[in-house]
């Protein structure tokens, strides 16, 4: 596998249980006590940590640290956009859109110098 394809891989899984951990208890335990979603919470995070450190460490080695930054927000984005439809069932917004292009547009900043 590539070694910019790797990272950005491992971002994005790490993205998806990092998205669990912090608003996936607001569906699936928010009947239960503060401390169990807390609990449940940092479980999860267990395996976001489990990706994402090895993600970092190989993407620095072929992203600078803002590039680096940059895909992750747009990764963050993206997850949590799917996350809020098909999961939380929240409705798609074109605040989504606009939110998107204004990535893009970092990610051009970020990446058009080298």
């Amino acid at each position: 596998m590539s070694q910019a394809v790797l990272p950005i891989s491992l971002l994005v899984l790490s993205n998806v249980f990092m998205t669990f951990a912090w608003y996936g208890h607001l569906k699936s335990f928010k009947e239960s006590a503060l401390w169990v979603a807390i609990l449940v919470s940092w479980g999860i995070a267990f395996f976001e940590y489990l990706l994402q450190v090895p993600a970092n460490r190989i993407g620095y080695t072929q992203f600078t640290l803002p590039q680096l930054k940059i895909i992750q927000e747009v990764i963050t984005m993206v997850v949590f956009a799917g996350f809020s439809v098909l999961y939380m069932k929240q409705s798609l917004k074109l605040d989504f859109l606009w939110a998107g292009l204004c990535l893009i547009g970092a990610v051009y900043f970020i990446f058009r110098s080298p």
